[in-house]
């Protein structure tokens, strides 16, 4: 796989148009802002209707070629774009002036680029050296606390990990409720697998005027990711390395030692159901798991860039390598990646523009128990005299832990790996009829290839009844995508209008094969060296997209702008009944500041906005449409078909109408201040109704139900300090969303595990047993009974006649962010933070690990500060008297375990200082920066577990935190 990356290397390489265009005479000049004369880095310089461009140095210096008479286009985001004509003179100096807000920032909209103040949906955008902070492999983790009404949740800490990512809450019940994905125009089936610095910018857009162009897709939110390209005029060369360590967060999750868990065994009042082995020479053995299971991980992340231009042709290229070694032992990932992004002028009207991106990424999984390293106690140590894991299955192992599990020793051979190979390629184009009419032609091809092993070992204790077994399975996906659009744009005195109208299909096709045998020799990793097969497996599905799409933009004078867009999706998912489904928004902002009678000199601007759409969301079966039979069974010898869903071919979609109502102002030049209301109601939505056995099917998809989404939004950014040498900015957003189940069938409700749905309470609502407390009198535990008829409530000590009830919601109150960016003579001090308040989690590792004795041979949470056990001297403990084998069922599932995860982490800190220009010119670069950053250094919650932020959509049981991390960088350009 290496070998074909580096092929792909030598291809861009040889693409690279290293030449320089040919000079008429080289304009010198300088750019400074006109208010603080301070010079201007990067602003880029362009010479108007050519491709002919530089950007200016450290020192707001440029030297361009250019012609008498040409017209030269001076921008940068943050001020006003100015245009100059050049008449002959050898040097210039020009003044910016500070633009408002960045209004005149041209966003990626999805389907294509609007100006900020023209902007009518909600869509937020994160640039990408906003998104490099921390030290991750997946883009996903990096919009952590940058984007209000966006929660991003770190589910493990394990390498290589997704987030999970909601978008204005969750707006269904039973189908999908991630955004979609969309790098440089093509839909992604699922999370891409991206370089996060190959990334110019992201853009979210969480409106159903902003998403409604992606129809059926676009319930739950759009994620844009625009790739970086080559700016005109620019060739340059960057290097940036980072490489650091990381270590397990244990925060103040402890479970006791060796001294700690005897003198919890001495409380228990049953003396006589304790084994004889217990006495006080075990506290003489004192086994650290956690210690044992943990280590210091490292991270290296290595990214070599060019962009370079010719007179036609423009280059973006880039290598990557990541890799990363788990705080659990025997945990790593590994990623190499590289991309080329070409666009080829073919002629005045024609652009070409492929692009060609490969990725590959591996697990290798050995990992400690992390169960194990809570559950073991202390008493048992795992290694023998000679350093070897011991056998717990041999005569005089002495092993106490209840399980009889040495994890250790099996560890000796077993381990699992995976590999995923992902290429992307693109062939675009663009073909401009004239300067208003353009054909916009995108087509993609994914490949995606994935490889799973799993070695168990005739040696190991979980090989011995199959005398080692190995697997393996590989799935391939393909998916193709094509848009064919057509662009009208043009400005007519005061006005402005944008009108596209589009063709688009996407289609994917799945298969997977898997094998497993039994009976081989030590060592063997080919499944052919199996004695006897033992299962095998196989799966392939597909599906397909057919969409019509319709987008209209005007603005009259920059103060009034309106949009109104249109798409009709049709589904393979869906029966002939319901095929195809139509979409829509409507929407419209009003530039306040633009008026004449708006004179307020402390307002910069004044925005407000309104919309109002319909986007739709498809079931999470592929068929449901269909009466589906497994044939995975067999009858006298011959394939057998099983029932398995019943059809249902008047399925509809799932739809959701969003209103939207937002204000923007800039106050001072120093605040920007955003607010914005939302509801989002969504009906039809897409459930699985199960059938009686009695039927032959387990159920079908049918249309039961509705859910309202209402919330606010605050986004707001302060210059604390903005000076020549000295800036600070604080950007702070925080999102609220509740969310209520307003309709189901027959308004019946539906009761999963400790979770419940019914009508007028949060999807997430948890249903279970609720604590009271303890007994004062015996330590005996208590929990409420409600009677159904009157209401009353009343305690009981049966944990049988304790009733079932809501006890709290696992949706947060609100969540945020917080960043910070100071800067003063090229030393540079950002933060970011992030915080979520009111989420409730059941953590499951209580019922074990602190049980009250319930699993006397398993270890013991230590006791937090504000917890005590009951005993005659503290009768008002939080925790029962321990037994030995339990307090009458206090550890089973109820509201004692019920735990609030709110948190604010400081996700990192970047300390770093770009070195000043006089001292690199003498290297012959023209930028360097050195750094330290610091993740996850800082955690504060009550949660009593590991990692509230991982508890949340994650494992409470054995939860992977995480790591915390400082890492050393350098910044190189060339």
């Amino acid at each position: 796989m290496r070998k074909c990356l580096l092929c792909l290397m030598a291809f861009v390489l040889s693409s690279i148009p290293w030449g320089v265009m040919a000079q008429t005479q080289d304009l010198k000049g300088i750019v400074k802002d006109s208010k603080t004369s301070e010079t201007i880095p990067g602003v880029n310089v362009l010479v108007k209707g050519t491709r002919n461009g530089t950007i200016t140095d450290f020192d707001g210096e440029f030297t361009i070629p250019v012609e008498r008479g040409n017209t030269l286009v001076f921008s940068f985001i943050g001020f006003t774009t100015q245009e100059i004509v050049y008449t002959g003179q050898s040097s210039l100096e020009v003044s910016l002036n500070a633009d408002t807000k960045d209004l005149q920032e041209v966003i990626v909209t999805g389907y294509g680029t609007q100006k900020r103040e023209n902007l009518t949906g909600s869509i937020a955008t994160v640039s990408g050296d906003k998104l490099t902070d921390i030290t991750s492999p997946n883009i996903g983790n990096m919009l952590q606390g940058k984007v209000a009404g966006v929660d991003v949740i770190a589910s493990t800490g394990a390498p290589g990990a997704m987030p999970t990512i909601r978008i204005r809450g969750r707006s269904s019940i039973r189908s999908s409720v991630t955004p979609i994905w969309v790098v440089d125009g093509v839909i992604w089936h699922d999370t891409p697998i991206l370089n996060p610095n190959d990334v110019e910018s992201i853009s979210v857009l969480k409106d159903a005027a902003a998403a409604a162009l992606y129809g059926s897709r676009g319930a739950n939110g759009v994620i844009v990711v625009t790739t970086k390209g080559a700016k005109a005029g620019v060739n340059k060369l960057s290097l940036n390395v980072k490489t650091g360590v990381s270590v397990f967060n244990r925060r103040d999750f402890q479970v006791m030692n060796s001294e700690e868990l005897h003198d919890l065994w001495t409380q228990f009042p049953n003396a006589n159901s304790i084994p004889g082995w217990f006495d006080e020479s075990l506290k003489q053995r004192d086994t650290d798991w956690l210690d044992i299971g943990t280590q210091t991980g490292q991270v290296r992340d290595y990214n070599l860039s060019y962009t370079g231009t010719s007179e036609r042709a423009r280059v973006f290229t880039a290598f990557n390598y990541f890799n990363e070694t788990g705080t659990v032992r025997g945990d790593s990932f590994e990623r190499l990646s590289a991309r080329i992004n070409y666009d080829y002028d073919i002629n005045s009207k024609l652009t070409f523009k492929p692009k060609l991106a490969a990725t590959y990424t591996s697990n290798e999984n050995a990992r400690h128990s992390i169960y194990d390293m809570y559950r073991n106690l202390p008493w048992d140590n795992p290694f023998a005299a000679d350093g070897s894991p011991i056998n717990t299955l041999t005569p005089g192992a002495n092993w106490r832990g209840r399980d009889n599990r040495n994890y250790l020793y099996d560890l000796q051979w077993n381990f699992g790996n995976s590999s995923v190979f992902n290429v992307l390629s693109n062939i675009d184009f663009q073909y401009d009829f004239n300067e208003y009419l353009s054909f916009i032609s995108t087509n993609s091809l994914t490949f995606y290839t994935g490889d799973s092993f799993n070695y168990t070992d005739p040696r190991s204790n979980s090989g011995l009844a199959d005398n080692g077994r190995i697997s393996a399975g590989q799935n391939k996906r393909i998916t193709r995508f094509t848009n064919q659009m057509l662009s009208y744009t043009r400005t007519f005195d005061k006005h402005f209008v944008n009108i596209l109208a589009g063709y688009e299909f996407n289609d994917y096709v799945f298969s997977n094969v898997s094998a497993q045998g039994k009976g081989i020799p030590a060592g063997a990793q080919v499944i052919s060296n199996a004695s006897e097969p033992q299962a095998i497996g196989g799966t392939k599905n597909d599906y397909a997209f057919q969409s019509y799409l319709l987008n209209a933009n005007y603005s009259y004078e920059n103060r009034y702008s309106a949009q109104a867009s249109f798409r009709r999706d049709g589904a393979s998912r869906f029966g002939a009944n319901n095929k195809y489904g139509n979409f829509f928004s409507l929407s419209g902002a009003w530039n306040i500041h633009n008026e004449s009678f708006f004179n307020v000199s402390s307002i910069d601007y004044l925005r407000t906005k309104v919309a109002y759409g319909q986007v739709g969301n498809t079931p999470s079966s592929l068929y449901p449409h269909l009466e589906l039979f497994s044939l995975n069974a067999q009858y006298d010898g011959n394939p057998a078909a099983v029932a398995a869903s019943l059809g249902n071919p008047n399925l509809t979609w799932e739809k959701t109408a969003a209103s939207n109502f937002g204000i923007e102002i800039g106050l001072f030049n120093r605040i920007d201040l955003a607010a914005e209301y939302y509801i989002k109601n969504t009906t039809d939505l897409l459930h699985f109704v199960p059938l009686p056995n009695i039927s032959g099917f387990d159920g079908y998809f049918d249309n039961i139900g509705s859910v309202l989404n209402k919330g606010v939004e605050v986004t707001l950014g302060l210059d604390v300090l903005k000076a020549n040498d000295l800036n600070w900015r604080l950007d702070f957003n925080i999102g609220l969303n509740r969310n209520e189940i307003t309709e189901l069938y027959e308004n019946r409700r539906q009761i999963s595990g400790n979770r419940i749905v019914e009508v007028g309470e949060d999807i997430d609502t948890w249903f279970m047993r609720k604590w009271a407390g303890v007994n004062p009198e015996d330590g005996t535990p208590l929990w409420e009974r409600v009677d159904p008829n009157t209401g009353e409530i009343t305690l009981t000590g049966s944990y049988a006649q304790a009733s079932l009830q809501k006890v709290g919601t696992s949706t947060p109150q609100f969540f945020g962010g917080l960043t910070s960016s100071f800067d003063f003579k090229g030393f540079y001090l950002n933060a970011n933070m992030a915080f979520s308040k009111g989420a409730l989690v059941y953590h499951s590792a209580r019922e074990t690990f602190d049980s009250d004795g319930a699993y006397p041979t398993y270890n013991y949470m230590r006791l937090r500060p504000e917890w005590s056990r009951w005993s005659p001297e503290n009768p008002n403990a939080t925790h029962p008297q321990p037994f030995f084998g339990g307090n009458n069922d206090a550890h089973r599932p109820s509201s004692r375990f019920l735990e609030d995860v709110s948190f604010l982490r400081v996700r990192n800190i970047t300390a770093g200082y770009r070195l000043p220009v006089s001292f690199i010119q003498k290297l012959k670069l023209t930028g360097l920066d050195v750094f330290v950053s610091a993740d996850n250094l800082i955690t504060f919650t009550s949660f009593s577990g590991l990692d509230p932020e991982a508890a949340i959509f994650g494992d409470t049981g054995s939860q992977y935190p995480l790591p915390k991390r400082i890492s050393f960088g350098l910044n190189v350009n060339f």
